[in-house]
């Protein structure tokens, strides 16, 4: 068997708005038991330069078993928005994590004022 991880999102959303609940639930088919799953909203960088993680809000699960599935409430920040430049990226993203043996699954998602990422250097910001 293999280890099966799953995060929905309620209408299968990509986009939240700053601040804006983000809700769904997520599921699970283990090889093993776990003794806790974790779901974490959190924004990250990449590209040129240090690479930053901030986890805005999580909710764990003690003592899972090998399979199951639970519901999920989330709160986003007000910021940063989901953003594109030239040198950096700044990308949000749903996270499920098994522990222990730190099997995980993630989500993309977009976080901002519109349903794309802001493109620095552009005009109209999008």
């Amino acid at each position: 068997m293999t280890n099966m991880l799953t995060i929905r999102t309620d209408g299968g959303r990509t986009w939240f708005r700053p601040g804006e609940i983000v809700e769904g639930d997520v599921s699970w088919l283990l090889d093993t038991d776990a003794d806790d799953l974790e779901i974490r909203l959190f924004w990250y960088t990449s590209g040129k330069g240090t690479r930053d993680v901030e986890i805005v809000d999580s909710s764990r699960t003690s003592v899972p078993g090998q399979n199951g599935n639970r519901s999920f409430r989330l709160q986003a920040s007000d910021g940063p928005y989901s953003f594109s430049g030239k040198l950096i990226t700044l990308s949000w993203a749903l996270e499920l994590v098994v522990d222990p043996g730190g099997v995980s699954e993630r989500l993309d998602l977009v976080i901002g004022p519109q349903p794309i990422e802001v493109q620095l250097g552009r005009p109209d910001g999008f």
